[in-house]
């Protein structure tokens, strides 16, 4: 933390008297130098006095300590929007019109304003005839690079503060895959295509999921994939927005199963929704992973050593047509603040 710290006179005196005090034999304090040290609190008092005023003393000349910079271009150097709209009439149409637009319309400083807030500084850009070699273009920079250059307002926001380490960042993946800054279609969000089909262009699995008998109704409008999944990166698994085991991503609607219950069903708390559940979009009811309700009951709780869950106990009921499901009794099957085997 100190080092590169050129100490002022104040701060060396400081250091200076710290390092007699650590070489004095006893009697440092004013006592008589017999060997043994009379006032050993005061002594100590007032070594760390010195010590912390030698700490002090060297965090303020550190401070006061020039900082480098790095080199910023000149006001010449930018042009204005009214420059850049000579030859780019219609994308800087569409930008007055824009979020982006708006919020960097009251900046005065040059170079946090209008189009070179973002692509950099354009009078060389219009002195090389339109060069675009001599002007930033999002289209030409490395996925690293163009995210570095939204980041530096953005990543500031909660929303986008992990986006660095999120899966679309490693996907190599930059904003201006799914954002479009001059042409968005919808209204909000500056997004290149609306979603879902946005997400869909990528994930052409989960496309097929939503398709399925029983699903989200995500194709309807009625939920959106924002909904569950945070694009600009999570801590969860998966780009979720709240834990791994997906418990609060579900129960911000179905708020019925959270809880808490006197009586707990485990895999609800332990495993999460997605050990009974396929949460895009299924074949069977309910989003169930398997086609029949006892099968998946049976996957934990059978007579296997071995395995959790206590296997079935009470009258041995047939598997015919009227005991298929192990919900017809067991209908509290999320939790329940009555029966410890969920009947109610």
């Amino acid at each position: 933390m100190l080092r590169n710290v050129v100490p002022n006179s104040r701060a060396k005196q400081s250091i200076t008297a710290v390092l007699l005090a650590l070489k004095t034999e006893p009697g440092y304090c004013g006592c008589i130098a017999t060997g043994r040290c009379l006032l050993k609190h005061s002594c100590r008092l007032r070594l760390f006095v010195l010590l912390l005023t030698a700490i002090m003393t060297l965090r303020v000349a550190r401070a006061d300590a020039p900082v480098p910079q790095n080199p910023s271009p000149t006001t010449q150097n930018y042009v204005g929007m009214d420059t850049c709209a000579t030859c780019h009439d219609d994308v800087a149409k569409r930008f007055t019109g824009s979020s982006h637009y708006r919020v960097l319309l009251n900046r005065r400083v040059p170079g946090e304003r209008d189009c070179e807030a973002c692509h950099g500084p354009g009078a060389e850009h219009v002195s090389a005839g339109g060069d675009s070699a001599k002007i930033i273009n999002f289209k030409k920079l490395k996925a690293s690079e163009a995210n570095a250059r939204c980041l530096s307002c953005h990543e500031s926001k909660a929303q986008t503060a992990k986006f660095s380490s999120g899966m679309h960042a490693k996907a190599n993946l930059s904003c201006v895959s799914c954002h479009s800054i001059h042409n968005s279609k919808p209204a909000t969000h500056l997004l290149s295509e609306k979603s879902p089909q946005l997400c869909f262009s990528c994930h052409t699995d989960v496309r097929v999921e939503f398709n399925r008998p029983y699903r989200h109704r995500v194709n309807q409008g009625l939920v959106e994939c924002k909904d569950c999944h945070n694009e600009h990166g999570s801590f969860a698994g998966r780009e979720l927005r709240t834990s791994a085991n997906q418990d609060a991503v579900c129960f911000k609607c179905h708020t019925e199963k959270q809880g808490p219950f006197a009586f707990e069903h485990l895999p609800v708390k332990t495993e999460g929704c997605t050990t009974c559940h396929t949460p895009h979009g299924s074949t069977n009811p309910r989003l169930l992973t398997v086609s029949q309700v006892n099968l998946l009951c049976l996957q934990c709780h059978t007579l296997t050593p071995n395995v959790p869950g206590p296997p079935p106990s009470g009258p041995a009921h047939n598997q015919n047509q009227r005991f298929q499901a192990c919900t017809l009794c067991h209908t509290a099957i999320h939790g329940s603040n009555f029966s410890s085997v969920f009947f109610k």
